[in-house]
Parts: structure tokens; C-alpha cells; sequence
């Protein structure tokens, strides 16, 4: 395995980071993707068995799956021929990693509607550019680069968090959570659904995370009197204040 971290994705999702679902049964190299996948905003959910793909994948369907070839339960050669056999998950990206080199298996592995095939060992940034081009390609209504509202602007290409005239120095966290805040302004989320489409649904954290962070979140964006753009609504959660920057 080469190059271990990759550079940050160019477009995100209009409404939420894109979630991808990591198959792979080798521990340490899902690890690895996860790692790189968080670090450059996705959402992961990992899973090591191809029956326990199947399950996810029947409750809710990623954006993109990265798919091994051999698992244990139901191979992935299987599961993606079970995916394009669906109607709606007839065009789910799915990239397909193996071990196998040989052109006849690539033949396999495409013919059964993999949209990529990449051989191990492989270098991450390569995986998280064909990643980006997959998401891209699948879904291009969904491609933005910046959000604002009043002073505060996110840049997304750069990973970068202005309000006013000073940088925001934001947590890969924190950053997320304001993202997804950002991105429906008005909009009440609950706790549970701050842990599903921030941390993802495989994170097992207490739904109390969600403050600490949001408290951290303020800490960074608000100075002195400045409007905290953070509404909390008693019993039900979190929002982005629709009326931030318009009185």
C-alpha cells in the first residue's frame, strides 16, 4: 500500500456529505480507508461481511460503495450483481477491490456492473480521485463548493471557514457539523439524525457528543456579541438560524 493520505475532495453534496459504505473484510485496510474517507468529509459506515453489506444496503442506500471482491457470507462479485438487479440501486457507483490482476477477472468484475475495478496494492489518493469522479458523474445536481449565510462562508474545496474578515479554526467535527447546518437553514435536527449524517450510522457514540461539539462549534464562531448562528430548540435539537444575516 502506498500514499496513505489523500487531498481534499473538490465538490460535496448540496444537502449532506456523500456516505459511503466500506465493504471489506481485512481489518487494518478498512480501517485505512475509513481514515481517509473521514478525513476528507464523507460520511463512512463499514461493514466486514458481504451478507451484513446486504442488510445496510437494504435499509438504506449510500452514495457509493467501495466493495471487496472476496468476503466472507455473500462475495462482492455477488452483491453488486444483486445491486444492478434492483431497481434502485440499478445505478449505485460501486467500486470493486481486489486482488485479482488478471484482465479476464477485471472483465468479471465490470461485466457485472462494477463501475471501477481497482487491484491491491493501490494507492489511496488514486482510490479517493476515483471516488470523487464516481460521485461526481452519479450525481453532478448534488456538486457544491461553497455556502454561506450573513457573514459566515464555507469553502469546501479548501476546507476553509471565514466569518467576517478572521478565519474559523474548525475540527474535522466541527467543520462537518457546521456543513450540514449550513446546508438547510431552518431546518431542526434532532440528535439522532446530527449522529447518523455526521458521525455516521456505524458510530457508536452517546447522543451528548452531539453537544460537546455543537458547544464547540459556538466557542468558534462566536466573539464578544457577536449572534451566534446556532439555534438550540428545547426537546428536539439543533438548527441553523434562518434568520442569521437578514435582520
Amino acid at each position: 500500500m502506498t500514499d496513505t493520505r489523500a487531498t481534499p475532495p473538490k465538490d460535496m453534496s448540496t444537502s449532506r456529505a456523500p456516505r459511503v459504505l466500506v465493504v471489506e473484510d481485512e481489518q487494518a485496510l478498512a480501517l485505512l480507508l475509513a481514515y481517509n474517507l473521514e478525513a476528507e468529509g464523507y460520511i463512512v459506515d463499514r461493514v466486514e461481511r458481504g451478507d451484513e453489506a446486504e442488510l445496510q444496503l437494504a435499509e438504506s442506500a449510500p452514495d457509493l460503495v467501495i466493495l471487496d471482491w472476496m468476503l466472507p457470507g455473500v462475495s462482492g462479485l455477488e452483491i453488486c450483481r444483486r445491486l444492478r438487479a434492483r431497481e434502485d440501486t440499478r445505478a449505485l457507483p460501486v467500486i470493486m477491490l481486489t486482488a485479482r490482476g488478471e484482465e479476464t477477472e477485471r472483465v468479471r468484475g465490470l461485466s457485472v456492473g462494477a463501475d471501477d475495478y481497482v487491484v491491491k496494492p493501490f494507492s489511496v489518493p488514486e482510490l479517493m480521485a476515483r471516488v470523487r469522479s464516481l460521485l461526481r458523474r452519479a450525481k453532478p445536481e448534488r456538486v457544491a463548493t461553497k455556502l454561506a449565510a450573513g457573514d459566515i462562508d464555507l469553502d469546501r474545496e479548501t476546507r476553509r471557514v471565514r466569518r467576517g474578515g478572521r478565519d474559523i479554526h474548525l475540527g474535522p467535527t466541527e467543520f462537518r457539523l457546521l456543513e450540514y447546518l449550513l446546508e438547510k437553514p431552518g431546518r431542526v435536527f434532532s440528535r439522532g439524525q446530527l449522529l447518523d449524517s455526521v458521525w455516521g450510522m456505524s458510530a457508536e457514540i452517546d447522543e451528548r457528543t452531539v453537544d460537546v461539539h455543537v458547544g464547540r462549534l459556538r466557542k468558534a464562531l462566536v466573539r464578544g456579541r457577536e449572534r451566534d448562528p446556532i439555534r438550540t430548540v428545547r426537546g428536539s435539537g439543533y438548527s441553523f438560524d434562518e434568520t442569521f444575516g437578514k435582520n
